[in-house]
């Protein structure tokens, strides 16, 4: 069983950067690739970035992000990172973390097994 926590969303200003953490309990946090996805009201579940397990060498983005966010993992630490960069008004979301025990990365959130509770991301205009 996988615990996740996520932190650092906040009201930011267009433009700005915020840097979301996420952070798992259990002994095998290396292997699981890891995930994050975002919700806006009204809006189905987007994927963003997920990161491959061990050294984190691959990596993918959701095309609206692309070029503006980066996502990281510290094994050490337990944690995976989502860099955000160039923010939009349209970034405004629930940004949720997710693990899978699949060896390949996932894109629906159906791929992956664990999930935190959501960091509430707001960009102002």
């Amino acid at each position: 069983q996988v615990q996740l926590v996520e932190s650092g969303g906040e009201l930011v200003q267009a433009g700005g950067s915020l840097r979301l953490s996420c952070t798992a309990s259990g002994r095998t946090f290396s292997s699981y690739v890891m995930g994050w996805f975002r919700q806006a009201p009204g809006k189905e579940r987007e994927f963003v970035a997920a990161i491959s397990g061990a050294a984190g060498a691959i990596k993918s983005y959701g095309t609206s992000v692309k070029g503006r966010f980066t996502i990281s993992r510290d094994n050490a630490k337990k944690a995976v990172y989502l860099q955000m960069n160039s923010l939009k008004p349209e970034d405004t979301a629930i940004y949720y973390c997710a693990a899978s025990e699949a060896s390949g990365l996932g894109y629906v959130g159906t791929s992956y097994d664990y999930w935190g509770q959501g960091t509430q991301v707001t960009v102002s205009s």
